[in-house]
Formats: C-alpha cells, sequence, structure tokens
C-alpha cells in the first residue's frame, strides 16, 4: 500500500468519524481509493482502531487496582467511570482521562491503567453516561458523541473537577488528558473549571475561541500532529493566546504524524515515537505541576 493511499484514507475517515460523512458514502470513497471492496476492507482495518488490539496494560496487572465508579456531577446528572489506581496509594493526585469521540472503551482504560502506574489515581469517566452509557457499537457511539448538550456535559466535568479540589472531595490536585474529541474537552474544562483545574493534556483536541484564553488558570500542555491541518488551523491561534494572556503553556507538535498518532490501536496511525515522546512529556508535565 503507497504513502499516499494510506494519507488519502486516513483524510476520509477523519471525515467520517469527525464531519459528518455518511457511512455509505465514505465507503464508496474508500472503495474508489483502495481499488476495490476486498482491499477497501483491510485497509479500513488499518486506519480504524480495533477494539481487539491488547492492551499494554493488562487489566489484572497485579500493581494497580481497578474499579467502577459512580457519582453525581450535578443534581439528577449521574456519572459512571473506570478508576485505576495503585495498589496501596492514599489520596493520590488525580487524572481524569477523557475518551475520544468512540466513547469509554478498553483503550482508555488501557490509558488509565498507564496513569495507575505512574502514581495517579486515573478516573476515565464515561461522558455518554447521560445517554444511557457508551454502547458496543462506535458509529452509534459517536452520533450519540454529536447529540449532546455540550454546556451540560462541560459543567458536569467542571463540577466533577472542583468536587475532587475541595475539602470534600479530598482536596487533591486534578489533572486532565484527553485525546480528540477528549482533548477538545481538556480546553473546554480548563475554561470552565478555574483554579480547581491544577494541570491539562490536549491531545490534538480541537480549542475553544482564543478570547476564552484568560479564563482558564491550569497549567496546559498542547500536542498537536504535524499532518493534522484540522485541529491545527484552531490549536496554533489557541496556544498564542494562552500566552499572551499570560497563562502556563507548553506546546509540542509532532511533524510528519497523523491525527490520534498516540492511538496504538489504529496501525496506519500510531507512531510509536511521537507517541511515546508525547506521552514522557505528559509524564514530566504531571509531575512538575500535580507533585
Amino acid at each position: 500500500m503507497s504513502g499516499e493511499i494510506e494519507r488519502a484514507a486516513i483524510a476520509l475517515h477523519d471525515r467520517f468519524t469527525h464531519e459528518g460523512l455518511g457511512r455509505r458514502a465514505f465507503m464508496a470513497e474508500l472503495t474508489r481509493i483502495a481499488g476495490g471492496a476486498a482491499a477497501a476492507a483491510a485497509l479500513l482495518g488499518t486506519v480504524a482502531a480495533r477494539a481487539e488490539a491488547a492492551p499494554l496494560v493488562a487489566p489484572e496487572d497485579p500493581r494497580i487496582r481497578t474499579r467502577t465508579l459512580e457519582w453525581e456531577a450535578r443534581p439528577r446528572r449521574a456519572y459512571r467511570g473506570y478508576n485505576a489506581a495503585p495498589i496501596g496509594g492514599t489520596n493520590l493526585p488525580v487524572v481524569l482521562v477523557i475518551h475520544e469521540n468512540r466513547g469509554l472503551n478498553d483503550h482508555i482504560r488501557d490509558v488509565a491503567r498507564r496513569l495507575a502506574l505512574a502514581g495517579y489515581s486515573a478516573v476515565a469517566p464515561d461522558f455518554l453516561s447521560t445517554a444511557g452509557g457508551t454502547p458496543p457499537d462506535e458509529d452509534r457511539a459517536r452520533t450519540m458523541i454529536g447529540a449532546l448538550d455540550m454546556a451540560q456535559i462541560v459543567a458536569d466535568g467542571a463540577a466533577s473537577i472542583r468536587w475532587l479540589a475541595s475539602p470534600a472531595g479530598g482536596s487533591r490536585k486534578v489533572g486532565i488528558v484527553g485525546f480528540c474529541w477528549g482533548g477538545a474537552m481538556v480546553n473546554r474544562l480548563a475554561v470552565a473549571a478555574g483554579d480547581a483545574l491544577s494541570a491539562g493534556v490536549s491531545f490534538y483536541g480541537p480549542a475553544p475561541d482564543p478570547s476564552e484564553a484568560a479564563r482558564v488558570e491550569a497549567a496546559m500542555l498542547i500536542i498537536l500532529a504535524g499532518l493534522d491541518e484540522r485541529v491545527n488551523a484552531t490549536g496554533g491561534p489557541w496556544i498564542e493566546a494562552l500566552r499572551a494572556a499570560g497563562k502556563t503553556v507548553e506546546s509540542a507538535i509532532y511533524p510528519g504524524v497523523n491525527h490520534a498518532f498516540h492511538n496504538d490501536t489504529s496501525a496506519a496511525r500510531y507512531n510509536r515515537d511521537a507517541a511515546e515522546a508525547a506521552w514522557a512529556a505528559t509524564h514530566a508535565f504531571f509531575r512538575r505541576h500535580l507533585a
């Protein structure tokens, strides 16, 4: 498979998953790009994330404990989420892990476990909780994500952060990390949560209007993919606005890599060198701001 075909397939898949392109039109164009139905199916298998991909940290890893959490973010706004923390840890800093537009799935649970091994209590909320929870079908999950009332969802996330940072929640430092849709949520929550949030790491997430930068109190790390023109069009101005407002902001753009380069369940998108460098930068950033 040529690199040109793969890049075209990734761009097409991004239109399908982020810009509302219908499945029938998507598959028709993918078939044209690949040169046939069988080739299109194989190409889709490399571009899309694979639910069956093996995790980097097993759910039964003896160094951590995992559990399902339930909480009321605001009155009559009930949430469920996945919690992973190191064995024996108490009153640890909390890192919220915010999923992509496919909802809370096994890959995001794996990311939470990776953070638990680094010494954090990682909580991955299901932001589809108020709509009945993340379904098994990813297309259905994306449709449900698109139908959410984002003002309500952001208010729920900000309320959860404020509770964790309050004496009632243990007065813990709170960080957030998110990917794609979750990266956009990191930016939105940094605006909404004020000084209750200590640190936010946004992986290739579309950014708010730059005028919102003045409301951010958390330290921010903005991670972008060099080939991701759609997100970078908003990410660059957001970084500059944060700097102009005197905020603590770091940024990294990894050249030659695609949107979702950190997701190791997508063979075509995943870039090991960039993913490992970005993850190391994330750990260093959290050590500085959540210690």
